[in-house]
């Protein structure tokens, strides 16, 4: 079968560019190749209408070919992890920006999920150590196997956990994305329907994580550390006013789109 056929025949039903992506993936080539290479493909024509007709019902490619990038980070993803977003990118930003001339020697992860933030920062600082805790035995061992596909699983540990709880080291970098969308919120399908809830939800105002972990973390940080937070678009005072309650001096640094999506927290003085 010819790409050029399969492309067209797919796009009748879903995304060109998922299409494209989807093909590739069975062709086992990147997509820029896939485009600029022959159109003739020893093609697995069942497979590849089986993927097209998964995305046509609503799953994320990511989920139909279980790989996601992040930070340039290849990552296996499954439905048990949430997958990683480019807006959350600003978060490995913000921390460059922060520890840049002073690297951090340890860091936390809490709610790892794929392990995407704890193993981007550990690509950037080859000399640091990271902890990923989660409270999905399953996501930690997607984690796992990220950290090892990396070649970081000598400089990851990664602990089933309810955020920061019982934990007795001291970090001096920590990352978080906790869940924060409102219970009721008008998500897509393909968010609400196959991303795990855990990962995505936290009560009636999407504050209820926040509320645990912001707590947690002035007895998590060495002297001179900071916590760089993931937050929702229009979450910036709420969230500030609990960071400040919990004892930090608050920082916001905006998304590609503009939007507030990371919390720089430092603890006061």
């Amino acid at each position: 079968m010819k790409a050029a056929e399969a492309l067209y025949a797919a796009g009748r039903r879903i995304d060109r560019f998922d299409a494209e992506v989807l093909l590739a993936c069975l062709a086992g080539v990147d997509r820029l190749a896939l485009m600029a290479g022959p159109a003739d493909l020893d093609l697995d024509e069942t497979a590849y209408a089986a993927f097209v007709d998964r995305r046509a019902a609503g799953e994320p490619v990511a989920y139909i070919i279980g790989m996601r990038e992040f930070w340039s980070l290849p990552l296996r993803v499954t439905p048990d992890v949430l997958i990683p977003r480019p807006d959350s990118e600003t978060l490995i930003e913000a921390a460059l920006a922060l520890r840049g001339n002073r690297p951090p020697a340890t860091i936390l992860d809490l709610g790892t999920g794929s392990g995407a933030l704890l193993l981007a920062a550990l690509s950037e600082w080859p000399r640091a150590r990271g902890v990923g805790v989660d409270a999905s035995p399953a996501a930690l061992a997607v984690a796992t196997g990220n950290a090892r596909a990396l070649g970081f699983a000598d400089r990851t540990v990664f602990a089933l956990g309810d955020w920061g709880q019982g934990l007795r080291q001291r970090f001096d970098l920590i990352l978080s994305n906790p869940p924060y969308v409102e219970d009721d919120a008008d998500l897509s399908p393909d968010v609400r329907d196959h991303e795990p809830a855990l990962a995505l939800f936290a009560g009636p105002d999407g504050l209820d994580a926040c509320r645990v972990l912001l707590p947690q973390l002035p007895d998590l940080l060495n002297p001179g550390g900071a916590a760089v937070i993931e937050i929702g678009a229009t979450q910036a005072a709420a969230v500030g006013a609990l960071a400040a309650a919990a004892g930090f001096t608050v920082a916001i640094k905006r998304d590609l789109a503009g939007h507030d999506r990371c919390m720089i927290l430092s603890p006061r003085a």
